[in-house]
């Protein structure tokens, strides 16, 4: 079966309690939940991982090369806008990485505009709360059983 990693990044242990009007009230575990829902209906597996440290998140980008993954879905919250390391370990994966953002962030701070992540993705979902998660994974899962050509 096909596997997909979702990788979670800063702050995002706080979802449900962290700024509601960008973020809703959902948890990272309902979150969570709902992507394992889906993954059944399109026959992959999906793993979760969160971390406050940038550190910890290299390391699982590496762990996942190793892995053999087959696609990478990622909300690195603010380490998007400037964290070259992480983009740095991402650039390592060979298969599709997917940047997702619940807000968006083209109509927050400025600072927000920009991604060191999105030049090195396959595509980017952002704006619209918690289904950038299941639009992630659908596609993901599109792109690895070879259902659209990008």
């Amino acid at each position: 079966m096909k596997k997909v990693l979702m990788l979670h990044g800063v702050n995002h242990n706080m979802f449900g309690k962290r700024d509601p009007k960008q973020y809703g009230t959902i948890t990272l575990d309902e979150i969570n939940e709902s992507l394992t829902n889906l993954a059944k209906e399109l026959d992959v597996e999906v793993e979760f991982f969160q971390t406050n440290s940038e550190g910890e998140m290299c390391e699982r980008i590496h762990k996942a090369y190793q892995e053999g993954f087959d696609a990478v879905l990622i909300n690195a919250g603010a380490w998007t806008h400037y964290s070259y390391g992480l983009r740095d370990a991402l650039a390592i994966l060979t298969v599709p990485v997917l940047e997702l953002h619940m807000s968006n962030v083209h109509a927050r701070e400025e600072f927000r505009h920009y991604s060191v992540i999105s030049p090195i993705a396959k595509g980017v979902i952002v704006g619209l709360g918690s289904d950038v998660y299941l639009l992630g994974l659908r596609a993901a899962a599109n792109i690895i059983h070879n259902k659209v050509r990008v």
